[in-house]
């Protein structure tokens, strides 16, 4: 049998358009299918609760439609470098294929994972499996990187084709190696089981993000411009965040798909240009993380490093638990832990709450959100906390203070939102339902709502806090005046 070769899978957990495992197969030798848990090297940074349990679906979904091409997904858990070099060794492999990650830690492993391997004799082959564009390959005039996500998408959309696609393979026969099992990694939460919010919600893998993908463009895409911004409406977004986390779908596949509804007149122009923008945000933000290897512990702009910020474990902790009294912001906390996903539009409400109500870092929303997200991105999570605490690039600025009284009436005019997440709060009236504490006693008793006792009461008050908000935000514009 001739030596095989190597295919190792990170966050590309899909056969079609796979870039590397395309060419691997390509080679007509036999497939080594390699998927490595990594929680040994020093500097990676270890998934979140919510993304194990992810990973533990997506996986086991993988392995399946690997089996039935007549392959092995072989598990393995350890360092990358010891856990690889020891598979080459059982299998003669000659030579590995891998699609590239972006991450600091993980760009210096496989830089010199690579360097090794070909001191070894062995063939190494990298590909872009995860993005439209290399962060490095989208450039300023001036030939820098973009730091204003607008003329950034304008240059993406002016320079961007995507590839053909390519075929998910009909065989990938090979030889079977020693592999753990999934239930050898504890992925799945125990004691308590706290997911099956997540079960009742997601379907992991390939075939559900092609799915997602499929109903998301057969009708609702077309009202994506102004749906995006309604968190009581199901089918407002795609949804598609977790499986392009985890690679079982790549934006090309999507940018195709989009495209190709356009070209067919089955897709408006508007909606499909709305949807592919936040594509746009998601590699904007992976340039910013190539170029800003801290992007997720320290501040965009360093200015920020001198931002007044509080300690109060008792009000983040109260906001983790979506109990601060603001119903749209209680919603949406109670949303993410019970299915690891929140809407996009309260993502942007409660992440302002934390940074200017609570005037809270904006890496402990970071740090809450990377634990509890499905799709917690190593890119684009810091980039959009930064962005809402004013820190980031092309930030919000640092007077915009959402008042989620507004927002929530604004976006969730029915109150169907903050009934489903807030039940306790269904018997208000709509007029009050965002605003508990301006319904009179007697409109709160025929409701069953008492403040303090069913629902909390505000953690603090709204104009109160946002012009400490501002007060603190000013220290900084004085700062930097007086330097």
């Amino acid at each position: 049998m001739p030596a095989p070769a190597l295919v190792w899978f990170r966050e590309d957990l899909r056969l079609a358009d796979n870039p590397a495992l395309h060419a691997a197969v390509a080679t007509g030798k036999p497939m080594v299918l390699l998927f490595i848990h990594d929680e040994a090297s020093p500097d990676l940074r270890p998934l979140g609760g919510a993304s194990r349990w992810w990973l533990d679906k997506s996986l086991t979904a993988f392995a399946a439609q690997i089996a039935a091409a007549g392959g092995q997904l072989t598990l393995r858990a350890g360092a990358c470098a010891e856990i690889l070099q020891t598979v080459i060794a059982e299998t003669g492999a000659d030579s590995v294929f891998w699609n590239r990650r972006y991450q600091k830690a993980e760009r210096d492993l496989d830089g010199a994972l690579m360097e090794t391997l070909k001191a070894g004799g062995v063939r190494v082959s990298s590909f872009n499996g995860r993005l439209l564009n290399e962060p490095w390959q989208i450039e300023t005039g001036a030939g820098g990187h973009y730091k204003v996500f607008t003329p950034y998408w304008r240059a993406v959309k002016a320079q961007y084709h995507a590839p053909d696609a390519l075929p998910a393979p009909a065989s990938l026969a090979g030889p079977h190696i020693a592999s753990d099992t999934l239930s050898d990694w504890a992925l799945h939460p125990t004691r308590p089981d706290w997911a099956d919010g997540l079960d009742a919600t997601w379907t992991p893998g390939e075939a559900g993000a092609l799915d997602r993908l499929s109903a998301f463009l057969d009708g609702p895409v077309n009202a994506y411009a102004e749906a995006r911004n309604r968190p009581d409406i199901d089918t407002g977004t795609s949804r598609l965040s977790p499986h392009l986390r985890f690679g079982e779908i790549g934006p090309a596949q999507v940018w195709r798909a989009v495209r190709h509804g356009v070209e067919s007149g089955r897709i408006g122009e508007a909606g499909a240009m709305t949807f592919l923008s936040e594509i746009g945000w998601r590699e904007f933000s992976y340039s910013l993380l190539f170029h800003n290897p801290d992007l997720a512990s320290e501040n965009y702009n360093p200015d920020f490093r001198h931002m007044p910020w509080r300690s109060d474990r008792v009000a983040y902790r109260a906001w983790c638990r979506g109990e601060t009294g603001y119903p749209i912001v209680d919603a949406g906390m109670r949303q993410l832990w019970q299915t690891g996903f929140m809407h996009n539009r309260v993502r942007m409400i409660v992440a302002s709450f934390l940074t200017k109500h609570l005037l809270l870092p904006w890496q402990m929303g970071e740090d809450w959100f990377w634990d509890t997200l499905v799709d917690a991105d190593p890119a684009a999570n810091p980039a959009s906390w930064q962005w809402t605490a004013g820190s980031g690039a092309d930030a919000a600025p640092y007077f915009r203070v959402f008042n989620p009284i507004i927002q929530g009436r604004k976006f969730d005019a029915t109150g169907a939102y903050v009934r489903r997440w807030c039940p306790e709060l269904a018997g208000l009236p709509d007029k009050y339902l965002h605003a508990p504490w301006e319904a009179d006693a007697m409109t709160r008793r025929a409701a069953n709502v008492s403040l303090g006792t069913t629902y909390p009461e505000p953690l603090v008050d709204h104009p109160t806090a946002r012009q400490r908000a501002l007060d603190a935000y000013a220290t900084l514009k004085d700062r930097r005046n007086a330097a």
